[in-house]
């Protein structure tokens, strides 16, 4: 990660009573996330999409699910 998003991810850290590492994003999640940013900007036309889409990816992965499964999920679309 870059040092802008170290710092917010420190920051994001310390608010949830987190430690840093918790946060801390491998190489196969940055390309996972971004090509589902991506996805949601070009699919749906709005922009705005690709970070609401990421918000509601990381929410979901607090339940015993990987961002792997995730991501086919949401390329599979709705059933």
């Amino acid at each position: 990660m870059d040092d802008w998003l170290s710092a917010a991810r420190d920051a994001l850290a310390r608010a949830a009573g987190l430690e840093c590492e918790e946060l801390e994003l491998d190489r196969e999640s940055v390309k996972l996330l971004l090509d589902l940013a991506r996805m949601a900007a070009h699919e749906s036309g709005e922009r705005t999409n690709a970070p609401l889409l990421c918000y509601l990816v990381g929410l979901a992965a607090r339940g015993d699910v990987s961002l792997q499964d995730l991501a086919v999920a949401v390329r599979r679309g709705p059933p």
